[in-house]
């Protein structure tokens, strides 16, 4: 899902990670292969955020999904892997940003 900035300061608040700005080289590529997010890049690799769980979005956890690991120590590319729920985050109240991208 692709967040808006106050949801993307929320985030980078809970997680030692950077976002990738939508104007970077590389997001075209990335949303070729993962569909359109907000990407945050860190140590681990490259993660997103999904909401899942409750019928509503208001009932739903926000969790944080590593979608790509990073090929070697040096840490210069990275390889696609399965989705792997690694955390919840919190992103604010899903109600009270009638603009937030889903």
């Amino acid at each position: 899902m692709k967040l808006k900035d106050t949801q993307v300061e929320h985030v980078l608040d809970q997680l030692p990670a950077e976002v990738i700005p939508d104007d970077h080289p590389t997001v075209p590529e990335l949303e070729s292969v993962f569909g359109p997010h907000t990407f945050f890049i860190g140590s681990e690799g490259l993660h997103v955020v999904e909401r899942g769980g409750g019928d509503a979005i208001s009932e739903q956890t926000t969790y944080l999904v590593k979608v790509a690991h990073w090929a070697d120590d040096r840490k210069t590319s990275l390889v696609p892997q399965d989705a792997e729920v690694t955390d919840t985050v919190d992103i604010g109240p899903a109600n009270s940003d009638p603009k937030m991208l889903v």
